[in-house]
């Protein structure tokens, strides 16, 4: 699914292919029209889901619970977005607003999707168990575990954009450093070629252990481990210590000449893309910034209530300020 195609299905497409809005994020390519597509999709949904909480009081109540459920979510980003944002800047990233917004909209979309797609199941529950505390608990694990779910994509997300150096700058700097700085490749190297006999050697395992001579100004070779083979020329000089000997040295297969010193492949390699590197300050922060996000978007859900409606009580836009969400939990689990 290409990534500039717009659809309304734009969940489709992070479920599907996640690495494409990645890298659209990384790019900084049509951003805007991705974070629109995404915030229309997940108030949608949230209205969706919110009409079926307002339905176990009335359908006046169903019609608050449309408004105030993506207005819970909006407006709780808009108060932990500024953090986040500065967050990533005092430590050195170098997301921009719109990268930060995309990745927290990516967030909301997934958790708002998921939720939605337990809609049936809380209506099924509304019409066959009318019990409010259990359908109040049932309803806050749904969103719970929703929001689990979404928050674990903008991990991914940060993650992506820490491989691509956004949240490290100076270890990705330093990545660089190290490439450019690498040795070449295997090269011919080369070797002193003793003249007389070489002291018994293992043979390499699948190989004859017979030994070959090899003449001064021959060509040597090294198996290596991946199977790439490494080829040095033998000089006619040797060594101090085999002077006098007669030219022409005997070596087993696998067994190189005292005095080779062969360039393998993996010496002075750098880390690759994948391999576990130290995490950045930005990523410890963003787990710090999503237990704030969580607390506060819990105590604006208890200021925004009812979503539910007590039926024991005359509809009402809002309710009063008092107590809290986690009091409130405890006691409905107290009284089931």
């Amino acid at each position: 699914m290409s990534g500039d195609r717009p659809s309304p299905l734009v969940i489709e497409r992070i479920l599907r292919d996640r690495e494409s809005i990645w890298q659209q994020i990384v790019a900084e390519r049509d951003l805007n029209a991705l974070t629109g597509r995404m915030l229309t999709s997940s108030a949608i949904a949230l209205a969706c889901y919110g009409a079926v909480l307002g339905f176990f009081h009335s359908p006046l109540m169903a019609l608050t619970s449309a408004l105030k459920l993506p207005l819970l979510f909006l407006v709780t980003l808009v108060i932990c977005l500024p953090t986040l944002y500065l967050f990533n800047l005092v430590f050195g990233a170098r997301l921009s607003v719109r990268q930060s917004l995309a990745l927290v909209m990516v967030a909301i979309t997934v958790t708002s999707m998921l939720a939605v797609a337990f809609a049936p199941i809380s209506l099924f529950f509304l019409i066959t168990a009318n019990d409010y505390g259990f359908f109040k608990l049932l309803n806050v694990s749904i969103l719970t575990l929703s929001a689990l779910v979404g928050l674990r994509f903008l991990t991914s997300g940060m993650q992506v954009l820490n491989d691509h150096g956004l949240l490290a700058p100076e270890a990705a700097n330093a990545t660089v450093d190290g490439q450019a700085s690498a040795p070449a490749p295997a090269q011919a190297v080369p070797v002193a070629v003793p003249a007389g006999p070489t002291p018994a050697a293992v043979p390499v395992a699948g190989q004859s252990a017979e030994p070959v001579a090899v003449p001064a100004g021959a060509a040597v070779a090294e198996s290596t481990a991946n199977g790439a083979v490494t080829t040095a020329t033998a000089p006619a000089q040797v060594p101090t210590q085999w002077a006098g000997q007669p030219a022409g040295a005997s070596f087993p297969p696998g067994m190189l000449p005292p005095g080779y010193v062969a360039q393998r492949p993996w010496d002075g390699r750098t880390a690759r893309r994948g391999e576990p590197t130290q995490r950045p300050a930005s990523m410890t922060l963003l787990y710090i910034w999503i237990l704030l996000f969580g607390f506060v978007g819990t105590q604006l859900a208890w200021t925004l209530r009812p979503f539910f409606g007590d039926p024991g009580q005359d509809f009402s836009f809002f309710r009063s300020i008092d107590g809290n969400f986690y009091a409130e939990i405890l006691r409905i689990i107290g009284n089931l």
